[in-house]
């Protein structure tokens, strides 16, 4: 009964925030907006250091882990084995967590930092261009797949190696002890079902207005805010479809498809682009990347105040949506990865979807700011467009457009699938077979919720809104490394894993394989 009694609160709760975000959105879209955008402003001004220093510190945090003894812990039992292939469980994760921002940001964030607004270096310069594509990189690569590890990490740990049951909560047991079960867990599960509608909600944001800039572009769709309400409504329709199909089935031929589509999408770009450019810029950038890696990690801008607006605009915008998304995509990740090692799984997190967006950015952004420095004003069409654009300038333009919208949709779907289930299961007490009531529900919550961001300032709302809702779950994740930290060296001395290996062979008796036998 008390069980009953808890899923109820988080689910009703959950649901009152969610309605009233929606209808303060639907009636009231300005004053919305308005306060939004204070709260947001607020935030990147006063807090903007502490996500730069919660970032890399959970990045530093998962190195830790690969190396030392600790990576050899399996999450489940020591004869457990992965449920899925390798190449699936890499698709599943990049499509949940990155798939419409690539395509969304592939083209059109190395121009913004080259053309629009740079980091540092005069606009249009070579030293621009070398900015905008370690910008790029460091946005998209380690720091932000740390983040998702962290959350997908500590579920997968407590859920499948403790037996615990699949919610964010019971993470926080070596801390809170029997205190874990109760109104702090409450609102631990709250924070993250919010967390994971607003992070998703502004995802499918972006997703809606990427594809109504292809149509626009291509067969000439008027670019508005019904026309994306029409996207939404269609998309909602065909990831609740697949939704209801289960988990092993829509999400995992979805997720396989898209990993398809974005390869062949990807080498088109570089076969009719400028090829020996495009890995020319991902060599040297990746060098770049590297060289000021730890400058760009804490770069707060202490000393020039002039380049305050960029970071809060760019840096601080992507940690707090990397920070709001990580339960979605942290829950989905974990429940895909039982069986793998702490250092299987916190290796591949990090580092397969960091080199397919390397390569990725350097196509698509090289596609777009070489034809704006060969004098195509790309500038002047609107974000979601970007792409398309710079694909009407090359061989097959209309065949790449139609593909990438194909692409969109497609991550679309996936990610508001993924997002069904995961949010079904949280409010089921960690179901791992959720109902299909309550994956319906959350479908059309989401569906809503983007509506009502959109109609209340468009793409500046959605933005303002995810930053907001981050900062709540970035206090979870700081108890979070602490809790996952104190219960893996409690493991790893109950099992007495060590860095340094028994000091064989015995002096003057080296191990020789020619001999053994």
């Amino acid at each position: 009964m008390v069980k009953h009694s808890k899923i109820t609160k988080v689910f009703q709760l959950s649901l009152v925030i969610i309605f009233i975000l929606v209808l303060l959105g639907l009636f009231v879209p300005q004053q919305f907006q308005n306060i939004s955008s204070y709260l947001k402003n607020l935030l990147t001004t006063s807090v903007g250091w502490f996500y730069l220093l919660l970032v890399t510190g959970i990045l530093i945090f998962c190195v830790f882990l690969i190396v030392s003894p600790i990576g050899q812990i399996r999450l489940g039992n020591p004869t457990s084995r992965p449920e899925h292939s390798t190449t699936s469980w890499i698709a599943m994760m990049f499509s949940a967590g990155m798939g419409i921002g690539l395509v969304f940001y592939g083209a059109a964030e190395p121009l913004s930092h080259f053309a629009i607004s740079t980091p540092n270096a005069e606009i249009g310069s070579a030293d621009a261009l070398a900015d905008a594509f370690r910008f790029t990189f460091f946005h998209w690569g380690f720091h932000a797949w740390a983040v998702y590890a962290l959350v997908g990490l500590s579920l997968a740990y407590f859920g499948f190696r403790k037996r615990e049951k699949y919610q964010l909560s019971v993470v926080f047991k070596p801390l809170l002890g029997k205190y874990a079960d109760g109104p702090i867990a409450t609102i631990i599960d709250t924070i993250t079902i919010i967390a994971t509608v607003i992070g998703v909600a502004t995802t499918l944001g972006f997703g809606a207005s990427q594809i109504n800039g292809g149509l626009s572009y291509v067969f000439g769709i008027p670019n508005n805010s019904l026309v994306q309400v029409i996207i939404i409504i269609i998309a909602t329709i065909l990831f609740l479809i697949s939704a209801l199909s289960g988990l092993g089935k829509g999400v995992k031929i979805l997720s396989n498809t898209n990993l398809i589509l974005a390869v062949v999408l990807l080498a088109g770009v570089i076969v009719l682009g400028p090829t020996v450019k495009i890995f020319d810029t991902m060599t040297d950038s990746i060098g770049l990347y590297f060289q000021n890696f730890f400058r760009m990690s804490f770069r707060a801008a202490a000393f020039d105040e002039t380049k305050r607006a960029w970071i809060n605009q760019w840096t601080i915008f992507y940690w707090a949506w990397w920070i709001s998304w990580s339960p979605f995509v942290g829950v989905f990740i974990a429940r895909i990865s039982k069986g793998r090692t702490i250092r299987e799984f916190l290796t591949v997190v990090l580092l397969a979807p960091t080199v397919l967006s390397f390569i990725w950015f350097s196509a698509f952004g090289t596609l777009s700011t070489s034809l704006q420095d060969s004098g195509v004003d790309l500038i002047r069409f609107a974000t979601e467009e970007i792409l398309f654009a710079s694909f009407n300038e090359y061989p097959l333009g209309s065949v790449l457009s139609l593909l990438a919208i194909t692409l969109v949709l497609t991550f679309f779907v996936t990610s508001a699938d993924s997002a069904t289930y995961v949010l079904a299961m949280l409010s089921e007490d960690g179901n791992l077979n959720p109902s299909n009531r309550n994956k319906v529900i959350w479908g059309v919550m989401l569906a809503l919720i983007a509506i009502a961001l959109m109609f209340s300032g468009g793409l500046t709302a959605l933005q303002n809104t995810l930053i907001i809702v981050a900062f709540p779950f970035s206090i979870v994740l700081v108890l979070m490394m602490w809790s996952l930290m104190k219960e893996l060296y409690h493991e790893k001395e109950q099992m007495g894993l060590a860095i340094t290996p028994d000091r064989y062979p015995e002096k003057n008796q080296p191990f020789k394989s020619y001999e053994e036998n």
